[in-house]
């Protein structure tokens, strides 16, 4: 590990949980040199939904780089971007009455399609102010990240971090206070101090804020909040999108219309870098090149983003699956809790978003570490740290699941007995 520990920044953050050497990567394991095994339950925190190294992706890929197809375009016409525009619409856009949506194709990471949704939404209500909500997660450059509350990641910008309302997410204040409401009266208020925004910005589940979940309801009020107050509804999208909670967008049972949504993560289906900001063709208001960026045309991302779409979601067969191992997952989580902490513990997220939250970080942490000496590989999210956070790949097998769910029910016992011990000495 010299190398990492000589070479590296002293920035790396995951592997200090992990640390070992991973040379492989197959569908939801992750092998080590020597050919030991790990389940993985993080799956590059959400950016491969659809395994690693998933075959039909995988094939595509190699066929189009043998071919000498187009890696680099800027964003010139090819003929992998055409086919995967042609397909985002037909099988995503147009079935969810979205075939009015145009793509920009940002930056390749999900900040970068934050931050041009957030200069957008400024330059089309000629207003500078964002809302976003408590514990809510959208990057770490300066634009997105004045719209992230983590005080950590906040505290590393090395400047002001303005034109940014915060509100309390749907439940932040208990069960008995209407956000919204609150919302609504600073609003209406001339006097309130906030000014008026250009647009809000949401999570439908807040994945490093803790798996906090907005009910359907939340958010239609909350579409309504931002029709009243002439404001665009963004929904940030790029961790529990692309099926992560049973549908391929997070908020298509909710009844909502966002008029924009950022993606990115599995997007791609591979792991290869690939945003997109989705937004209402009025709102499309940029002049040529006025968001610019090199690598909008990762053409190796549009292969097998292209592939992923045909191959899993022409029809309903792979999100009713995703759908019924959230509930095996789920019912499992719900039982650990029964056992080891009905008191302490409780399960949070939707879909395969979805984790246990305990007292506090330290068990938490130690669940995950627990977890990995037993070849598990799980991490931690919310403000504390507080949640375990399973974030598997959406084609693990029912096999892997249980398996990976009885070492986590280990690391579970194992921690709660030991916090047991640590109270009563």
């Amino acid at each position: 590990m010299n190398i990492f520990e000589q070479n590296e920044s002293a920035i790396r953050s995951y592997c200090r949980s992990f640390p070992v050497v991973f040379k492989q990567a197959k569908g939801a394991e992750l092998i080590l040199r020597d050919g030991e095994r790990y389940i993985d339950f993080l799956a590059g925190a959400g950016t491969l939904n659809y395994g690693h190294n998933n075959p039909v992706l995988k094939q595509a890929l190699i066929d189009y780089i043998e071919s000498d197809g187009v890696t680099h375009g800027l964003d010139m016409h090819t003929d992998a971007k055409e086919s995967f525009l042609e397909v985002f619409n037909r099988v995503i856009l147009e079935p969810r009455d979205m075939g009015d949506c145009v793509v920009q194709f940002t930056g390749p990471t999900g900040s970068n399609s934050v931050e041009a949704a957030l200069k957008l939404a400024r330059k089309v209500k000629g207003r500078r102010n964002i809302i976003s909500f408590t514990n809510g997660f959208h990057g770490v450059t300066t634009g997105a990240l004045a719209c992230t509350g983590n005080q950590h990641h906040r505290g590393a910008a090395g400047v002001t971090l303005g034109d940014v309302t915060r509100m309390p997410f749907d439940g932040y204040m208990g069960d008995k206070m209407n956000t919204l409401a609150y919302m609504d009266k600073l609003l209406s208020d001339p006097s309130s101090g906030i000014d008026h925004p250009a647009a809000v910005i949401v999570e439908t589940v807040q994945g490093e804020g803790g798996l906090n979940v907005a009910s359907a309801d939340w958010m239609r009020r909350l579409e309504r909040l931002c029709r009243k107050h002439d404001m665009l509804l963004i929904v940030d999208d790029i961790q529990a999108g692309c099926g992560r909670t049973g549908s391929f967008f997070s908020f298509e049972d909710m009844g909502i219309k966002p008029d924009m949504v950022t993606l990115s993560k599995s997007l791609s289906g591979y792991g290869l870098p690939l945003a997109v900001l989705v937004l209402r063709k009025e709102l499309d208001q940029w002049e040529p090149g006025e968001h610019n960026g090199t690598f909008r045309g990762n053409n190796h991302a549009f292969i097998t983003a292209t592939a992923a779409i045909e191959s899993f979601w022409s029809d309903s067969r792979f999100a009713e699956d995703v759908q019924r191992k959230a509930k095996l997952v789920r019912e499992r989580l719900q039982s650990i809790v029964q056992r080891q902490g009905p008191n302490s513990l409780r399960v949070k997220g939707r879909g395969l978003m979805i984790g246990i939250e305990c007292p506090n970080g330290e068990i938490a942490a130690s669940v995950c570490s627990r977890s990995f000496a037993r070849n598990l590989v799980i991490e931690t999210s919310g403000a504390q740290n507080q949640v375990v956070k399973c974030l598997c790949p959406l084609t693990i097998t029912d096999e892997q699941i249980t398996t990976a769910l009885d070492i986590l029910e280990g690391a579970f016992a194992g921690a709660m007995a030991e916090q047991i011990n640590t109270a009563a000495s």
